[in-house]
């Protein structure tokens, strides 16, 4: 049964205590609140998860087909099935890695080692490779970097998919003529990355939830936009993993800024690591 203002479900059970006359009764009550959060989690999870394999492989095997009932031969036509096969290969293998890496990461986490990572590389291998795609949708993707490097301690694979899922994200949800940008700074002990979007913004109802996995405001234009919808829940879970968090402040029709906050490695300790490194490689023959 659910009990007082804040639905907390407690199963109860009762049983008179033996004798004549029964001297009284035991009566256990246990909070079964977290286990049902959790299996009703589960149960999204794996109606989410269906659904999402469900609609490539739905188009792949219509397209397979079409392709075998004559379609192949026209030459006209033909590569246009061959394409979607391929554009949904590649949105359902997405989706697996996104899968597999979220999975790790909700089980407690891969076993990394956290080491100092340079900031200001990691933005720039990840500006050059979403520059295409933000230039053939016209929006201009820029890095605004402090006067001195930040480093961070995490890992490179970590820092990569923050940043590249934060800034696919932006690019896809800001319209043409419009801007991402991504800046950061160090705050004493901490690093704040910050990746603005001139976008289509988020409503204040929609931010508590959108760092859930295959949560999705708008999910038809989603969908269109060819996302997982686990893109965020990896940065949170990322960001987690590295002792920061990520968070969100957007308005609808102002664009998103979307803020992770990172633990920021001193100039010293990253000298010394780099000695102790240089100490550590064997001499060249």
């Amino acid at each position: 049964m659910q009990v007082g203002r804040t639905g907390a479900c407690v199963q109860v059970f009762a049983s008179r205590l033996p004798g004549k006359p029964s001297p009284g009764a035991v009566l256990v009550l246990s909070d079964l609140t977290e286990l049902r959060r959790l299996e009703r989690m589960r149960r999204d999870f794996v109606s989410n998860v269906s659904h999402e394999l469900k609609t490539p492989l739905t188009a792949i095997q219509s397209c397979a087909e079409t392709l075998l009932d004559g379609a192949i031969y026209d030459e006209q036509y033909n590569r246009v099935f061959l394409r979607q096969i391929q554009q949904q290969s590649e949105r359902l293998h997405a989706l697996i890695i996104d899968l597999l890496s979220l999975s790790k990461l909700e089980s407690g986490g891969p076993s990394v080692q956290l080491e100092s990572v340079c900031l200001d590389a990691m933005v720039e291998e990840c500006i050059a490779d979403h520059l295409p795609v933000a230039d053939a949708r016209g929006v201009a993707l820029q890095a605004q970097p402090p006067e001195r490097r930040v480093f961070v301690r995490a890992n490179a694979e970590g820092i990569r998919s923050i940043l590249d899922n934060l800034v696919d994200n932006a690019i896809k949800y800001t319209p043409e003529a419009g801007t991402v940008t991504v800046r950061w700074h160090q705050e004493q002990t901490r690093v704040r990355l910050d990746v603005v979007d001139t976008g289509i913004g988020i409503s204040k109802e929609h931010q508590d939830r959108i760092f859930e996995r295959f949560y999705r405001v708008d999910k038809a234009r989603s969908r269109e936009l060819g996302g997982t919808g686990l893109g965020l829940s990896l940065v949170k879970h990322w960001a987690q993993l590295f002792g920061g968090r990520a968070e969100v402040a957007s308005e609808p029709g102002h664009g998103s800024t979307f803020t992770i906050w990172l633990h920021a490695v001193s100039t010293e300790d990253n000298h010394s690591e780099s000695t102790a490194g240089r100490k550590k490689a064997p001499d060249r023959p």
